[in-house]
């Protein structure tokens, strides 16, 4: 795997061995450009006489001294981790090294401001690289307390957990901030942020009348967009929500929120001093799903800060107690005490979307995943853990009812504050406080992969009145397990000319055939829809007659939440190789523009480009994304001005744009001799008009080099690094291929930027050279290059390409691949999955296509 692997085993065995009390750690930031100097000192008890290993990633280690005893370096320390032998009852061990920048969003990234060359710095620790910043235990149950001494330049702003304590003098230049031990707290929850920060603060009392300080920190040339009263209202609602609900005052003593460049994620929860990726800084209009989206990644940190600061996992297959509860808490936060009503909708389309999308992979696995080692952890931040994992606590309280499942929350955070736990200790306290016995549902839930489908199946008689009604359900044949579900059922008709619903129903559902009597009798309804209000996690399908409605009438839902179930049912039968292609695509471009919600909205037109591009047969294809970008010229030029459409519709057809009476269309945008009514191109309207006109063929290295020079930022760069990648050239896919695959030089952001602009290309020709040198050169980029990297490379770079020839050079792939790189191996197995049903959707598209043409 990429860097070190840590299995759990040996995991387990050190936990037997060591128990850790406190960390002294003190950093030089003032050594260069390359490297810093990190002493680290830990207070540990072990079992005497035993052996164990300290973890340290270092580019040269000074001095290992052992309880007084001086080990030679030469002999007990790899680069990787320091042997220890012959520990006493109480150890102390210090370890002087020098450690790398790092510029992969990994350890201590460091970057460079284009706009006034000032140094930054952030940690990034989780899941395994603390080791890139000291000398530690790196395993999330070996807590302890940690105390920070940091040198660097005297006119940076240094933060961690603790409160920022005032610098004192350090040499010409230079200032030392001695930071207070933090809680006891797992090693990758720490955190070091530093440079000229800019920062705005305010402060909230808590539950407990404590006065817990705010503060929110950008670069200084992106400060003039941070919201602050924005972000500074949803912290307020989640601060009060949270300790409401969870019975437990904020653990933490001050509560910093910072933006950070290249960041990989979209948020850390670092205890106290939380990290977010740039992105959620607009200099330019965002649509408001990302509005959403940063709103529920801050209540979704937050929420980190009880569940996985304060009360941490023991090992990594219980990484849902973090991610799972914290996507929960965030929505239903956001729902209930925010602005963003309509969140269960968000997640309806989005989140949840994502995790029956995962769940359908041949990789997927259960909520509480096996972990044997870091490299699976590394590839298990998914849609299992997150949305899935949401999605069944979601069920859960529908099950036994939030009060009870609040409580019994309270009391596990009681039972085990600043501890470690697993699954069983959380499930303790829900079955004392509900009184149910939760050994089946977590069996079945938790404990097994894949996700039901629920069909309803109607009879009626001449009058149109239900004779009979059941719910059939069933499993993948690989993953064959039948769960309990709460769920609803809503019978919607047209009134006045909407979708309305008249009748519901709520019951339990289990076995492969649910029989509803309390529905015989009643009046068949235009729309039939099972898990209305989606409580439940299981896939649903749409009788005939309620497919034929939705089709014709989908966007005249009342309201939203229906109509994205309806929308993620129609999806799923495309996925699935059941409904054609191209019926889709009229479904989408029919009924889009009456779409309310933007995350809805957003999700819908991903999915059509993702049809566009390789679900539509091959002979039909071009013409079908030529009227489609067509359609969606039409939709962004319709748009009621200044609006959310608008603002997506116009970036939807910048990336389908290929025609040239289309690229004339966004030539006319880019130099201002057309206009769009309320929606003035900004400078990420700009990148974005540029990069289809790349991708087109119309604009090119030159072009995008003046754009640069106008926007010399970290924004620019990233916009850049893409439209060039999306030149449709064999020169200019070969560059972008040297740089990514062979170079290897460039960081995170503008890698991911360059793999995104590759993959960009409208003739397939351009990227078919690259099948067979793909799987030549992944392996070993695999092992040698960080995790982080190495991921974006092997998903970001696979050949996405419709063909059934590249599933046998997969498969062959897959036959040859040694078994330690198991990380590697699954997302070449989900990138494998991709192309497969597309290749299907391609074989039912033109089926339905063929059967069009003799029906005409």
């Amino acid at each position: 795997m990429p860097g070190t692997n840590l299995t759990r085993e040996e995991a387990a065995e050190r936990a037997s061995t060591v128990a850790v009390d406190a960390y002294e750690v003190v950093l030089d930031l003032t050594r260069g450009e390359r490297i810093f100097r990190s002493t680290t000192t830990v207070r540990f008890r072990a079992t005497p006489g035993a052996s164990t290993f300290v973890d340290a990633i270092t580019d040269a280690v000074h001095s290992v001294v052992l309880n007084g005893r001086a080990l030679d370096p030469g002999e007990v320390a790899d680069g990787a981790r320091i042997r220890l032998g012959e520990l006493a009852e109480h150890n102390e061990l210090t370890v002087d090294a020098d450690f790398r920048y790092m510029t992969t969003g990994e350890g201590l990234h460091r970057f460079v401001d284009p706009v006034d060359q000032e140094v930054y710095l952030y940690s990034q620790f989780e899941v395994a690289d603390t080791r890139r910043v000291f000398a530690v235990f790196e395993q999330p149950d070996l807590k302890a307390r940690f105390a920070f001494t940091v040198t660097a330049p005297a006119h940076w702003t240094v933060v961690s957990t603790q409160p920022t304590p005032e610098p004192e003098a350090a040499g010409e230049g230079a200032a030392t901030w001695r930071f207070a031990p933090t809680p006891v707290v797992p090693c990758y929850v720490t955190s070091l942020i530093a440079g000229p920060y800019a920062s705005v603060h305010d402060e909230l009392t808590s539950a407990d009348g404590r006065r817990i300080p705010l503060g929110l920190y950008a670069r200084r040339s992106l400060m003039d967009h941070v919201e602050a009263e924005e972000m500074f209202a949803i912290t307020r609602a989640g601060f009060a929500f949270f300790e409401a609900q969870f019975g437990r005052a904020y653990p933490f003593e001050k509560y910093d929120q910072l933006f950070v460049p290249q960041f990989n994620a979209g948020a850390m929860e670092n205890a106290g001093a939380v990290t977010f990726v740039e992105l959620y800084v607009f200099r330019s209009r965002p649509t408001q799903a990302r509005v959403e989206r940063r709103a529920v990644t801050i209540l979704h940190e937050l929420a980190h800060m009880w569940f996985g600061d304060f009360v941490t996992m023991r090992w990594w297959n219980d990484l849902w107690l973090n991610e799972s509860f914290a996507e929960y808490m965030s929505t239903l936060a956001a729902a209930e005490a925010t602005r963003f009503t309509a969140a269960w909708t968000t997640f309806a389309a989005g989140e949840k979307s994502w995790g029956y999308e995962q769940d359908q992979l041949p990789t997927t696995h259960p909520v509480v995943a096996p972990i044997r080692d870091l490299e699976d952890v590394l590839v298990n931040f998914d849609g299992i853990t997150y949305a899935k994992g949401a999605s069944v606590l979601k069920q859960l309280v529908a099950w036994v009812g939030q009060e009870q499942f609040m409580a019994g929350l309270a009391e596990y955070f009681r039972a085990h504050a600043w501890g470690s736990t697993e699954l069983s200790d959380l499930l303790a306290q829900l079955e004392r406080a509900s009184g149910r016995d939760l050994d089946d549902w977590s069996a079945k839930w938790l404990g097994t992969a894949g996700v039901n489908t629920l069909v309803p199946v109607v009879a009626e008689d001449d009058d149109c009145v239900i004779r009979s009604f059941r719910i059939e359900q069933t499993a993948p044949e690989e993953h064959p397990v039948l769960r309990p579900h709460r769920l609803a059922i809503g019978f919607y008709d047209h009134l006045d000319g909407r979708l309305v619903r008249t009748h519901r129903l709520e019951l339990d559902v289990d076995g492969p055939v649910t029989e509803v009597p309390e529905l015989v009798g009643r009046e068949r309804p235009d729309l039939v829809l099972l898990n209305d209000d989606d409580l439940a996690y299981a896939r649903i399908r749409l009788d005939e007659p309620s497919l034929d409605t939705a089709l014709t009438h989908l966007g005249t839902f009342e309201d939203s939440l229906p109509r994205a179930l309806v929308w993620g049912s129609v999806w799923d039968g495309v996925d699935d190789g059941e409904t054609a292609a191209r019926r889709y695509v009229e479904l989408v471009l029919g009924n889009i523009a009456r779409e309310t919600e933007s995350t809805t909205l957003q999700v819908q037109l991903r999915r059509l480009e993702t049809v566009l591009e390789g679900y539509v047969a091959a002979p039909a294809r071009e013409a079908v994304q030529r009227e489609a970008a067509e359609r969606l010229q039409e939709l962004t030029e319709s748009a009621e001005a200044g609006s959310d459409h608008q603002l997506q519709f116009l970036r939807a057809f910048a990336r389908q744009a290929r025609t040239p009476a289309q690229l004339d269309v966004l030539e006319e945008l880019l130099a201002g001799r057309r206009e769009l009514p309320g929606l003035p191109l900004d400078t990420d309207l700009r990148w974005a008009v540029l990069t289809g006109l790349c991708a087109g063929g119309r604009r090119g290295e030159a072009d995008v080099d003046a754009m640069l020079a106008e926007d010399n930022t970290e924004n620019g760069a990233i916009a850049a690094a893409r439209a060039r990648a999306a030149v449709p050239t064999a020169e200019a896919k070969a560059r972008a291929w040297q740089r990514i695959m062979v170079d290897g030089d460039l960081p995170n952001s503008l890698q991911e930027a360059a793999i995104d602009g590759f993959r960009t290309a409208a003739d397939p020709a351009l990227l078919e050279p690259y099948v067979g040198p793909y799987f030549a050169a992944v392996p070993q980029i695999w092992r040698t290059r960080t995790h982080e990297l190495a991921q974006q490379i092997a998903g970001g770079m696979f050949p996405n390409l419709p063909e059934p020839s590249v599933l046998v050079a997969a498969d062959a792939f897959l036959a040859e691949l040694p078994e330690d790189l198991h990380g590697l191996r699954r997302i070449v197995l989900e990138q494998r999955d991709a192309v497969h049903r597309a290749v299907r959707a391609q074989q039912v598209d033109a089926r339905a296509g063929a059967a069009a043409q003799v029906q005409a």
